[in-house]
């Protein structure tokens, strides 16, 4: 097959990189990998030509940059597809675009208001998207102006996920707090740099994808999964989800939500359907290429071929995918049984009528059945497990 383009993924450590290396690969694209870590996960791929070490894009945004545009003239790439959100924070201000390379996301101002939660989340009701009932802190002084009102268990979420400090950026987190006193210790914990602070109603039901990918304005593809089990369990990467049929009205609300950014490229949109009223709510908007990507390229949308495609000008249609397909990280699932079976459901914040330890590990053990698919090793290109599984091992 002949090479139709020269692509450079970024964040080789990443499983995302790898689903991504691999589509790409077998579409016919020339791929090379670049990583912070040198013993990256993608580029243990058959698919992968080469790979890199760079800066770390969190700590020397800088530097990080530099090296990218150095890879970029080395290999003469075409198509620049960072994958974490750092490395877009940090690559799409240097406009690689002037010098012909084509990165297939939207400008950094649109990027950063899609990530931006409170900003995300106040435009919702335009477009008939439910969010959860909450209460911004724009600083720590703010508390006592929302305290009294507060309803428990609380969901801590800063609005941005990469925020600067002064000893350089960080990555934040969601928590939990259960009551008053672990509220405040909680918030006691965070920068100042990370408010401005969301503080939710915990939402408890099972989590669901939307993931779409646009361009020019248009809807090219779309797919939805529930996630079946989660790393950290309370809530976190999915380790096991299946694919499910998209609702077709949240679909059109999530696109007109999208479109009215501008935005361009791949977004995953989270979503929790409350048990008790079976009202979906939307969590947030993750920009970029997402954790589970394997799961959609196995049921039939191969979202980092189309993407390349679209920054090709080799847009194609697209329609249907396979329901019913799971996808099983096998490393992540490990971690979440291990924190089941040593940790309390009160310490994990677990939410009521979560699965009991017996049935985890009854589930866990269950080791395959029709669907199936496990995410990282492929018998056609091994080493990334054997790289994946040599890595946990040392950290363990």
């Amino acid at each position: 097959m002949s090479t139709r383009g020269t692509v450079l993924v970024t964040d080789g450590e990443e499983r995302t990189a790898l689903a991504a290396v691999r589509s790409l690969g077998r579409a016919g694209h020339r791929v090379y990998v670049c990583a912070a870590s040198g013993r990256s996960l993608a580029a243990a791929s058959r698919y992968c030509h080469a790979g890199a070490k760079t800066p770390n894009p969190l700590r020397e945004p800088e530097q990080y940059r530099k090296a990218i545009a150095g890879l970029l003239r080395h290999w003469n790439i075409q198509v620049l597809l960072p994958v974490s959100e750092q490395s877009l924070r940090a690559l799409l201000p240097a406009r690689f675009e002037l010098s012909g390379v084509r990165v297939p996301f939207p400008s950094p101002e649109v990027f950063a208001s899609v990530s931006d939660k409170e900003q995300l989340l106040q435009r919702c009701a335009r477009f008939d998207l439910a969010v959860p009932p909450q209460h911004a802190l724009r600083s720590p002084t703010q508390f006592g102006d929302v305290e009294a009102l507060l309803s428990f268990p609380i969901v801590i979420k800063p609005t941005r996920s990469v925020v600067t400090t002064r000893t350089g950026a960080i990555k934040t987190g969601v928590t939990y707090a259960a009551d008053i006193a672990e509220l405040r210790r909680r918030l006691a914990e965070l920068p100042v740099a990370a408010y401005p602070v969301l503080l939710q109603e915990r939402i408890v039901g099972p989590g669901h994808g939307i993931f779409l990918l646009i361009w020019d304005g248009e809807l090219v593809a779309a797919f939805a999964h529930r996630r079946l089990r989660e790393k950290p369990p309370a809530g976190g990467v999915s380790v096991y989800s299946e694919s499910t049929p998209a609702d077709p009205v949240l679909v059109d609300r999530a696109l007109r939500l999208l479109q009215d950014f501008g935005w361009r490229g791949v977004a995953m949109l989270e979503f929790k359907t409350d048990l008790k009223t079976g009202q979906p709510y939307l969590m947030e908007v993750n920009g970029r290429l997402w954790g589970s990507l394997q799961l959609a390229v196995d049921a039939g949308v191969d979202f980092p071929a189309l993407l390349v495609g679209c920054a090709l000008g080799e847009r194609s249609a697209h329609s249907g995918y396979r329901v019913g397909v799971r996808n099983r990280w096998w490393w992540g699932d490990v971690d979440h049984l291990l924190a089941r079976l040593r940790c309390t459901a009160g310490d994990l914040k677990l939410p009521p009528g979560a699965p009991s330890r017996w049935e985890v590990l009854r589930d866990f053990v269950r080791l395959w059945r029709p669907g199936d698919r496990n995410e990282v090793l492929r018998l056609s290109d091994p080493w990334p497990f054997i790289r994946e599984t040599i890595d946990w091992f040392r950290c363990t």
